[in-house]
Formats: structure tokens, C-alpha cells, sequence
């Protein structure tokens, strides 16, 4: 098999990671982690014009891409320049879910994101959720033409910047059951929303949103009520895909980092990769990227496959993501001394990035759960 980009791919990757080295500076990523909203309202709207955002969404969602090797490769290249803002939850998330379940009046707000005019957040985590996307214990209560929302949903990514938050709730069911979890709209500014916003680590803002019996009509239901889980579970699937190439670039950013560090700083009159036990610990890093970049072409290329064979392959992508990408973020910090831990320097950002990335949807442990499950016959 062949596991080349195409022509428009590789066409897609080379403006990106042009336009990347050129604008997204590390001064530039400080500012923008810096500043209030957490996100570069001129870089989202020039990459949108780049045509990054239409990548990640088929032609009859109005883009251009959408496969498994489209996102891979959108996502590898943010990744490699550690961008900060909300591609994954504005586009892959919410922009996916409107896609998958929206009416024609819906899915006109699919054109506004591909266009860069338009934030998303998915509110689906609560607080005693966990990993595990069936628990939902937020409740959707009809009342005449309308719909009663109350819960709390946990780290919403996004949530602030958003125009619309794709919040999940329960219709009917138990809190642990797939079957009667809903998605609504909830528009920017509703009443009975708050929202309590922080910064995140790796950059971007996220918040703990709470809904104190929020109405809403009927028809910002997206979907059949009580029917959006399949539709959950495969949209997450392709943000763990998204997520495992976005750790793939931050691993290749910062091992070419390590290899700038040991070429360049000398002791003894000599570079300090020449040394031999620096160098193998070098070499041992490439050769288990190598392993994990397999492993991402493996879940990208299963992304459109059946549901359990698609999820096990994710499963093992991101169990194997996360165990490389730790390694990559220690031994590169490591290698490079204190000045690796300092915010002036691009390491600092990526290595957190990297660490914090199996933090979302999942982390190894939990994945490597979901693999055996997923394995057994």
C-alpha cells in the first residue's frame, strides 16, 4: 500500500507549514496564550482563507477533504508549529457534529467556520464523566415547544470564544446509557448559561459551564432526540486521530530541537552529540518515532473503516502516542538542560503540548483498556 501523500495533499502541507514557519513565531504564540481570549482572531482568519479549515470537511459538507489522511495532515502540521487555537473543537468537533446531524438551516453554520467567521466549542464532559461518553448526567426536559436544559458540562474548550456551544443532554435513560443522549445549539449569550473560564496549560481557554434551566426551542435539537451517540462516538474518533498527528508534529518539532541543541552547544571543544551516550539516547528517540508515526498512518487509514476495527486501531495509535510522546518531551528536556523549561524557548510549549495532549479523550491507560476490549473476541 501506498502511503504517500497525493498531489493536493502535499500541495496542502507544504503552504501550511510555510505559512507556519513564517508567521507563527514563539514571541507571536506567547502573546496570543498571553492575551484574554487565547486565540489570534488575524492567524485563525488568514489559515481559514489558506483553506486549512475547509481540509477537514468532505465537498458535500462544503469543503474539500475530511478523509483520515487529510486531518492527519492538517493536524501533524499545527502540531509541528504548536498552534494554539481551536481547530479541533471548532471544526472536527462542533463543525463535525453539525455536519453529521443538522438540518439545511443548520449546516449553514458549517460555511461560516470553513470561512473562519464562526466559533464552536462541543460541551459533552462532566464532572464525573471521566473518559466515558455515554455517562451523561445533563438533562433535556420538553416543555410544550420548548427544550429545558440543566447540568454542568467540565472543560469546555472553546466555550468562551464560541458562537455556538454543541452541548449534549439526556431525554431519556440511565446516566451511563448510549441510547437518549441529545445535541442541541445553544447560541452564544443564552439565558441561565454561565460560564467560568481559564486558561489551559498547553495554551487556548477553556471553561466549566454550568446551565440553570436554559430553554431553548425544539428546533435547536440537531438530530432525532435521543439518537446522537453513534454520531458522537464517530466524530470523537476522528478528533483522536486529529490529536495523535497533532502529538506526531510536536514529537518532530521537538526532536529536531534536541538535535539543533547537541550539534550546536560544546564542552570539552566539541559538540556534545558527538558524545556516545547522548547520541544513542538520540537514536533510541528516532526509532520509536518511527514506531508512532506508523501508528498514526494506521489509525488515520482505519478511519473509514467498521466502527470496532476503526477503534481499535485508534485505540492503539493513541495508547502508543502517548507513551512515545512522554518519552520524546522527557528526554528532549532532558538532553537540553534548564533552558528547556524556559517560556522563551519553543521546547517549552511543545513539550507541554505533547504531555497534555493524552490528557484529552483519553490517556494511554485508558486506551490500552479500550484496545484489550476491543481485541477480545
Amino acid at each position: 500500500m501506498n502511503f504517500d501523500l497525493t498531489e493536493e495533499r502535499q500541495m496542502l502541507q507544504d503552504s501550511l507549514r510555510r505559512f507556519l514557519k513564517d508567521r507563527y513565531t514563539t514571541d507571536l504564540r506567547n502573546q496570543i496564550i498571553e492575551s484574554e481570549t487565547g486565540i489570534s482572531d488575524k492567524i485563525w482568519g488568514e489559515l481559514a482563507e489558506l483553506g486549512v479549515i475547509g481540509a477537514l470537511f468532505t465537498e458535500e459538507q462544503g469543503g474539500f477533504g475530511g478523509a483520515g489522511f487529510d486531518i492527519s495532515t492538517v493536524f501533524e502540521e499545527l502540531g509541528r508549529a504548536g498552534v494554539v487555537e481551536p481547530f479541533l473543537d471548532t471544526a472536527i468537533l462542533g463543525g463535525g457534529l453539525i455536519a453529521a446531524l443538522g438540518n439545511d438551516s443548520q449546516k449553514d453554520l458549517v460555511e461560516e467556520v470553513i470561512g473562519g467567521t464562526l466559533h464552536l466549542a462541543f460541551a459533552h464532559g462532566e464532572p464525573t464523566s471521566r473518559y466515558d461518553l455515554s455517562r451523561v448526567e445533563t438533562t433535556a426536559k420538553s416543555d410544550g415547544d420548548e427544550i429545558v436544559l440543566t447540568g454542568r458540562k467540565a472543560v469546555v474548550v472553546n466555550a468562551e470564544a464560541a458562537g455556538q456551544i454543541v452541548v449534549s443532554a439526556r431525554e431519556s435513560g440511565g446516566a451511563d446509557e448510549e441510547g437518549g443522549i441529545s445535541l442541541f445549539l445553544l447560541p452564544a449569550g443564552t439565558q441561565g448559561v454561565t460560564l467560568r473560564g481559564y486558561p489551559l496549560l498547553s495554551g487556548g481557554r477553556a471553561a466549566e459551564v454550568t446551565l440553570d434551566e436554559v430553554r431553548l426551542p425544539v428546533s435547536a435539537r440537531l438530530g432525532d432526540a435521543g439518537a446522537a451517540f453513534p454520531a458522537i462516538a464517530a466524530r470523537v474518533a476522528v478528533a483522536n486521530v486529529a490529536l495523535a498527528a497533532e502529538a506526531m508534529g510536536a514529537m518532530e518539532t521537538a526532536v529536531e530541537l534536541t538535535r539543533e541543541y547537541l550539534m550546536t552547544r560544546k564542552q570539552f571543544g566539541r559538540p556534545i552529540g558527538t558524545f556516545q551516550a547522548l547520541a544513542h539516547r538520540y537514536s533510541d528517540l528516532l526509532i520509536e518515532m518511527e514506531q508512532a508515526r506508523s501508528a498514526v498512518i494506521n489509525a488515520a487509514g482505519h478511519l473509514a473503516g467498521p466502527e470496532r476495527e476503526r477503534d481499535r486501531h485508534i485505540a492503539s495509535a493513541r495508547n502508543l502516542i502517548g507513551r512515545v510522546g512522554r518519552l520524546v518531551a522527557e528526554e528532549s528536556i532532558q538532553m537540553h538542560g534548564g533552558i528547556a523549561m524556559t517560556q522563551e524557548y519553543e521546547l517549552a510549549h511543545i513539550a507541554k503540548r505533547i504531555v497534555m495532549t493524552d490528557h484529552r479523550l483519553g490517556d494511554t491507560d485508558y486506551h490500552l483498556e479500550r484496545f484489550i476490549d476491543l481485541s477480545a473476541a
